[in-house]
């Protein structure tokens, strides 16, 4: 099989799951994402290790499980706010825990391991809070969600189809050699469409809000597909991964959403 068949078929499998486990329930979503952020944070612990950086794995991944698990009982209303207060408490026991490794990089190894709580497990766990931005008690509505993910891989979308069509002006060359301009504008185009088809049937919000959502995706996706290309050539590493075949790991998948989704949250917080 090709290298795009596979990209292809491995992209249609993740989104399908994705889809289903929104509309289905929230549980399933709470479930996968989960999944999803244990396999980030050891891809993201794991590249790091390649530069000779060590952070705490097992801190790092049991402080990100308890953040995303604590949003999402907060975000389904199971717990109180007040209690993600108990985040602060694994905050500083990865400060404990690094007493006890005797390595001579404590500090980086503790400043890399609170790095991968923020750049995978902070943007996965406010996810949980789409469906329901006004806290209302027992309010889930999949389209702000769905909706959200349809604008991410829209812009992925276009952005590699055209980019490989067309694409001849370089957007970030130190970064991205292969990124362009003309991937940039491609993808621009069918997210700022599809947030119109997407407003004709999820009229949650306003036309104008799908539009803002759109434009946050475009900027910050791309921005997030940048970043992991700087964080993977400043350690020499091609993929964060191998989970994923076609596409690498999850942290190669979901680079756009790590960017985007906080930008998003906020947001629709603010709208709400």
């Amino acid at each position: 099989m090709s290298n795009l068949a596979t990209r292809t078929l491995t992209g249609v499998i993740l989104v399908f799951l994705v889809i289903a486990a929104i509309i289905i329930d929230q549980h399933l979503f709470v479930l996968l994402f989960l999944m999803f952020t244990i396999i980030g944070l050891w891809e993201f612990y794991s590249m790091v290790e390649k530069a000779g950086i060590f952070p705490n794995k097992n801190a790092g991944l049991f402080a990100g499980m308890v953040l995303f698990t604590s949003n999402a009982m907060v975000a389904m209303n199971v717990l109180n706010p007040e209690l993600l207060l108990i985040n602060f408490v694994c905050v500083f026991l990865i400060f404990l825990f690094e007493l006890y490794r005797n390595d001579p990089s404590p500090f980086t190894n503790i400043a890399f391991t609170f790095f991968g709580l923020l750049y995978v497990a902070v943007p996965f766990s406010v996810l949980n809070y789409f469906p329901n931005p006004s806290f209302a008690p027992g309010g889930y509505n999949s389209s702000l969600l769905l909706g959200f993910f349809f604008l991410v891989w829209m812009n992925e979308t276009g952005a590699y189809i055209i980019g490989t069509a067309m694409g001849r002006h370089r957007l970030f060359r130190r970064v991205s050699p292969k990124k362009t301009w003309e991937g940039v504008i491609g993808g621009a185009v069918l997210t700022l469409l599809t947030a119109n088809i997407i407003s004709l049937y999820y009229d949650q919000i306003r036309l104008f809000d799908w539009i803002s959502l759109a434009f946050i995706v475009v900027v910050f996706s791309t921005y997030g597909d940048l970043f992991e290309s700087m964080l993977k050539r400043s350690i020499d590493a091609k993929d964060s991964g191998r989970i994923l075949p076609g596409h690498g790991g999850i942290l190669d998948r979901f680079d756009g959403v790590f960017m985007a989704a906080p930008f998003a949250f906020v947001y629709l917080l603010l709208m709400y």
